[in-house]
């Protein structure tokens, strides 16, 4: 394949860097595009004529469009993965599908909520969503005490999903000391080969 991937993101987004995450892994020729949310360019007529729910991300692959960050992934492993970050058996497609779920629900309203009130001021009550984050980090590491991966012996979209809100959880200031076996997932997926880490920010725990 030679024709860039074109990936509409703005570099704080966690959504948008899980897809950047995975074309990095696939090794895919990628074109970054800009959006600038804080001009509201994702309000615009051109944006959404690609997504009209007005988010990033978006992708471009050769004039096919996909949004959302989840279908993103479920779409790149399934056309360029070949079977190895989407299993094809209906057990491993399960388990998958379930931390695809968490990612949209637990993390997103848990971490990923902490971190939106420290980076972009967002109005959610700090003490209900960190106290989220923990109990699910609890889950978590237990279940990370048994498989390296979270669907598994072997790194999936899964991880892929979850992995960005995870890691940027001190910036809402959930701390990760508490959970080894969410540290170590952490420094598993950031050792696979063409890795890319998101830009941070200077807040919330970071701050120090």
């Amino acid at each position: 394949m030679t024709r860039a991937i074109k990936l509409y993101r703005y570099p704080l987004s966690v959504h948008a860097h899980r897809a950047e995450l995975l074309l990095a892994l696939l090794k895919l020729p990628t074109e970054l595009i800009f959006v600038d949310l804080a001009k509201r360019a994702h309000k615009h007529p051109e944006f959404l004529a690609l997504n009209s729910f007005g988010q990033v991300p978006v992708i471009d692959d050769g004039g096919t469009i996909v949004s959302d960050s989840n279908a993103i992934l479920v779409y790149l492993a399934k056309k360029y993965g070949n079977g190895r970050w989407l299993p094809a058996d209906p057990l491993g497609e399960a388990r998958v599908q379930r931390w695809l779920s968490v990612a949209a629900g637990q993390v997103a309203f848990g971490p990923g909520a902490a971190r939106l009130i420290r980076v972009f001021g967002a109005r959610f009550n700090a003490d209900d969503v960190i106290a989220r984050a923990h109990a699910l980090f609890q889950i978590m590491d237990g279940e990370l005490a048994r498989t390296p991966f979270l669907a598994g012996d072997c790194p999936s979209i899964a991880d892929i999903a979850n992995y960005t809100s995870i890691a940027l959880a001190p910036e809402g200031n959930v701390s990760l000391a508490p959970y080894p076996n969410l540290r170590a997932w952490l420094t598993r997926i950031e050792a696979l080969p063409g890795f890319v880490p998101m830009q941070r920010s200077v807040a919330g725990l970071q701050a120090g």
